[in-house]
């Protein structure tokens, strides 16, 4: 039972359990004080020792019914001819529809392996514990693709002995074609049975795997280009990239808000006490608080990019003090309490409600943040402009993004679109690169991470 319990846990894990070691020896101890006997019970327990949410308490819930769940073989067909007769007369009926010969008394299946004699027996527990027995031999929890569900079939077939109940059929085909047309039925439900465990053990184990590769396609695909069947999938991982950036980068700034010990002064206050360091004194070094003012184009040709953007950004509050988010297309207006109280979905509805997939004019939305919000930057803060600095032949108002860049600490430029495009047709990104701290193609998920994790590096 403890190496089940350790499948378990890991394919809690691959479904989306956050399980320490620590928890699930927490875990393992509530099983040994109320046992296993009783299922209910111990999904209760799992769900009371290792889920932390709501979604955690669904997702190992699922977990478990598909762990503890063992798939029956289904029964082997009926000899068609005889039924009916067997059924008048109440007689067991015989392998073949035939007597056997010898009397009552005859074994039709000496002779045959142990796997032949237990298909004829039609013996579904016998079965069933062959095959997770076997599915243990064959190493079955190592599986992480869905191309390995032949070769893991094959091996645990192998491990019951499918070589000799070829072997055993053939035999009965020329010996006894009614016993070997049953033992071909049993056969057939056995790969059946087999294939069902295979795919369950897939589903526990392989999820994990599947969901990196899927959230590795999608790191990488353009974001402008998602499908919309696409979208909650990319929030997801989103929000994945947002907890991973606040894990990095909110524990460094709370260890280090006490500073590094100040030996001199520990020695000269200790003296009394001949140097044992009883009182300590710190270094503190001054840390600017990190504030970003982020500009977001949400016309037609960046609207989706800005979706990911705002959401990533919206999501580091235990990183970034401070955080202004504004979406412009033709005009510009404030987004941030927006985004604060409603969610992903409906929070972006109403802002392209407002102002966007609209033809962008960069002149004079930057006009219109300079006539309003210019004193919302401070020496420490970020400004980050997210667009394709296309201003359909607009004056771009140059000198506007020359005067934020002057009075903040850094001008960050992430545009969604290629370098090799930059500064062809109506593109001024040329003119804005020359105020620009840095200026960076975003285009995917894992370039935007990639940016936004710099600028947060910055505050550290």
């Amino acid at each position: 039972m403890r190496e089940n319990l350790h499948r378990f846990f890991r394919a809690a894990r691959g479904a989306g359990v956050r399980l320490s070691p620590a928890e699930s020896i927490d875990a393992m101890r509530a099983v040994s004080k109320v046992g296993i006997d009783d299922r209910a019970i111990l999904r209760d327990t799992f769900l009371l020792t290792l889920a932390k949410t709501q979604e955690e308490k669904r997702a190992l819930g699922d977990c478990f019914d598909l762990f503890f769940s063992q798939p029956e073989p289904p029964p082997s067909a009926p000899d068609n001819d005889n039924t009916d007769e067997n059924e008048e007369t109440g007689e067991a009926p015989q392998g073949g529809g035939q007597p056997a010969e010898g009397g009552a008394d005859a074994q039709p299946t000496e002779g045959l392996g142990a796997l032949a004699q237990m298909l004829l027996s039609q013996d579904r527990n016998a079965i069933a514990a062959a095959i997770a027995n076997a599915a243990n031999a064959a190493s079955l929890s190592n599986i992480r693709y869905f191309t390995q569900r032949g070769i893991f079939s094959t091996r645990i077939l192998d491990q019951m002995g499918i070589q000799r109940l070829r072997d055993d059929l053939d035999n009965l085909t020329a010996s006894n074609p009614g016993l070997a047309e049953r033992l071909a039925a049993a056969t057939d439900g056995l790969r059946d049975a087999v294939r069902e465990t295979v795919s369950q053990a897939l589903l526990l184990y392989g999820r994990e795997e599947a969901e990196n590769l899927r959230n590795e396609i999608l790191r990488n695909a353009p974001l402008a280009r998602i499908e919309p069947r696409q979208v909650e999938q990319m929030r997801a991982l989103i929000r994945q990239i947002a907890r991973r950036l606040r894990e990095r980068y909110s524990k460094p700034r709370k260890r280090q808000r006490r500073g590094h010990l100040d030996v001199r002064r520990t020695l000269r206050r200790n003296a009394a006490w001949g140097g044992v360091p009883f009182l300590t004194a710190w270094k503190r070094k001054h840390r600017d608080r990190p504030k970003i003012v982020a500009l977001c184009d949400v016309s037609g040709s960046v609207a989706r990019v800005s979706d990911f953007f705002l959401l990533l950004i919206h999501s580091l509050h235990e990183v970034v003090d401070d955080v202004r988010s504004f979406a412009f297309s033709g005009h510009l207006i404030e987004v941030s309490d927006i985004l604060e109280k409603k969610s992903p979905e409906a929070a972006m509805a109403e802002i392209m409600s407002k102002v966007g997939f609209g033809s962008s004019d960069y002149g004079s939305s930057l006009a219109d943040f300079e006539d309003e919000w210019m004193n919302a930057i401070t020496p420490q803060t970020t400004v980050i402009v997210l667009g394709d600095a296309r201003s359909n032949n607009l004056d771009p108002r140059a000198d506007i993004l020359r005067r934020i860049s002057e009075r903040s600490k850094r001008l960050v430029w992430l545009n969604p679109e290629g370098r090799m495009a930059w500064g062809f047709g109506d593109s001024e990104m040329p003119r804005y690169a020359t105020f620009c701290s840095v200026v960076r193609q975003c285009a995917t998920a894992k370039q935007l991470e990639r940016a936004v994790s710099d600028i947060v590096a910055t505050y550290q």
